[in-house]
């Protein structure tokens, strides 16, 4: 019998252990943070808080290019509330569906940058030809959306735009109808369809792509058909109706985005038909209702303006085609900008531009102090006109005439 006796003892010796085990445990499952001052308290994630995540790794084609600037790296300014990237004039050759190096690059590098939303001022398609077939258009922007929708799309990135004369130009033909109606329909077409979506929050769609507004949280764009010189009264009329809604005037800065600009600033674009008609005018309508920027291209030259109260943007190209500025022995190049937008700085915006053949930053300094097209002066938008030479006010008003050049 003893082993029975053993084996019974054994028996409550290991339900023993067994219940000292699992008091331990018990007692072992109360925080120490709760019993213990010198304890580290515990950190508590609500349910629906999220861990910071880490940045992504760029892609390697972005990665490559950033190092191929050189030891220190593309340069990259501290951001903004709200980054832009602007493009402009990605067109090659008439009927072309290829384009240039630098805009692929530019789209590769957005990674880098990291905007909230692109911009382009016009002539994403290489169209404005009588000759070109339906098939030839639409085989263009299938090639733009290669090269630029898809990719925009598949990075959940914004893209607010204007129509240029290459997409689909308003020149006016006999019986004050559109010479290339054709192109303009497949313009449409194209940003109609669905697939397409730019992917912004629209206000007011009225003609949507050549006239229409939108929205990026305290930012109000404009987009009108600048495409040809002239903007018909009734569509100048929605302008301004638009420009005085609340969605534009409570806003915190309001951009306007279109194709030609006002004031001339580039050699072979010197001239009427390559600036809007009545510029003065309506610079005068945009400072009335204190619009802040006004982003344009088809002169293919980088150039940081201002007249008056307004902001001009007058975009590098990334396409075919760079143009030099009038007066200047600079040679041409081509740029994008990276915009900052800070709102609690007097002026709103800061601008970042990159020569996108080398990746170097074009400076302010590296610029003219202003310029004198044929139908006004533009003043680098870092120059106080009231710091104008003698000499300097003596050209201008040589030029263009005491009142173009008054401060």
């Amino acid at each position: 019998m003893r082993w029975l006796r053993f084996l019974t003892l054994l028996v409550a010796g290991l339900l023993v252990a067994f219940c000292l085990s699992c008091t331990r445990a018990a007692l072992d499952s109360d925080s120490p943070a709760a019993t213990d001052p010198a304890a580290p308290p515990a950190t508590v994630i609500a349910p629906d808080e999220e861990t910071p995540a880490s940045p992504a790794p760029l892609p390697p084609e972005t990665q490559q290019l950033v190092a191929s600037v050189g030891p220190d790296g593309l340069y990259n300014p501290p951001r903004g509330d709200v980054r832009l990237a602007v493009i402009s004039d990605l067109n090659a050759a008439y009927g072309s569906t290829d384009y240039d190096p630098e805009v692929d690059k530019a789209i590769a590098l957005l990674p880098f940058w990291q905007p909230d939303m692109v911009v382009c001022s016009g002539d994403m398609v290489a169209g404005q030809d009588l000759s070109l077939g339906l098939d030839q258009i639409k085989a263009m922007w299938a090639a733009f959306d290669e090269h630029v929708g898809t990719p925009l799309r598949q990075a959940q990135l914004p893209y607010g735009f204007t129509v240029g004369n290459h997409d689909a130009s308003s020149a006016l033909g006999v019986n004050n109808k559109f010479l290339f109606q054709k192109e303009r329909d497949l313009a449409a077409e194209y940003w109609q369809n669905p697939a397409h979506d730019p992917g912004i929050e629209f206000v007011d769609r009225y003609e949507f792509p050549f006239y229409y507004s939108f929205k990026y949280g305290d930012i109000f764009f404009l987009a009108w058909d600048g495409s040809s010189s002239h903007i018909p009264d009734e569509q100048l009329a929605w302008v301004e109706k638009a420009l005085a809604s609340d969605a534009a005037q409570n806003a915190k800065i309001r951009i306007l985005l279109g194709h030609l600009p006002l004031y001339a600033v580039a050699v072979g674009r010197n001239q009427p038909g390559d600036v809007m008609d009545n510029a003065d005018k309506l610079h005068a309508l945009l400072e009335r209702y204190n619009v802040h920027t006004y982003i344009s291209g088809h002169h293919h030259a980088y150039y940081p303006g201002k007249s008056g109260n307004l902001q001009l943007l007058h975009m590098g190209i990334i396409g075919s085609g760079p143009r030099p500025l009038v007066d200047s022995q600079l040679p041409p190049w081509k740029a994008m900008t990276v915009i900052d937008i800070d709102f609690e700085t007097p002026e709103l915006t800061r601008y970042t531009t990159y020569d996108m053949q080398t990746l170097a930053e074009i400076k302010y300094e590296d610029l003219p102090r202003f310029l004198l097209g044929h139908n006004g002066r533009v003043l680098r938008r870092d120059v106080d006109p009231n710091s104008l030479t003698a000499s300097e006010k003596a050209t201008c008003e040589q030029r263009l005439g005491a009142a173009k050049c008054a401060a």
